[in-house]
């Protein structure tokens, strides 16, 4: 993905598209995984962990990108979607490889609605499968 491309779809989520934001967010869209703080700090060693939360706490907050929980100890960071604005709708299942620790996105499988009984309320869901991918089997 071109740095034109990454900043103009910054831009059109009315995030300013610093130096280190996209450099981030083409890391991110170029892994093809979820990735950690630690993941990403690892990546840009010689940049401060607040600078790299910072930048993922706005794309956050814009819907660039949707944390996972995937049961591995740290919060995971995936690109969202042009369309997404991670409300319920576009919420959908996500991968753990227990051999590689890889997460991936799939998309292509919402979360079922569950209909909660009366009186309970939902704001997010997280449905994480553990297994093997394709790459380890």
């Amino acid at each position: 993905m071109e740095n034109n491309e990454i900043e103009k779809k910054l831009e059109s989520k009315n995030v300013k598209p610093t130096a280190m934001r996209t450099l981030v967010y083409k890391t991110l869209a170029e892994s093809g995984k979820a990735l950690s703080l630690a993941e990403l700090e690892q990546r840009f060693e010689k940049v401060e962990r607040s600078t790299i939360f910072r930048a993922l706490k706005s794309f956050e907050d814009n819907f660039i990108v949707h944390t996972v929980d995937d049961g591995s100890g740290s919060v995971k960071y995936a690109v969202c979607d042009d369309e997404c604005t991670c409300n319920i709708h576009d919420l959908h299942v996500h991968f753990y490889c227990t051999r590689c620790g890889r997460t991936r996105c799939m998309k292509e499988l919402p979360i079922p609605n569950i209909k909660l009984p009366e009186g309970y309320t939902y704001d997010n869901a997280q449905f994480i499968i553990n297994g093997v991918c394709p790459r380890c089997d």
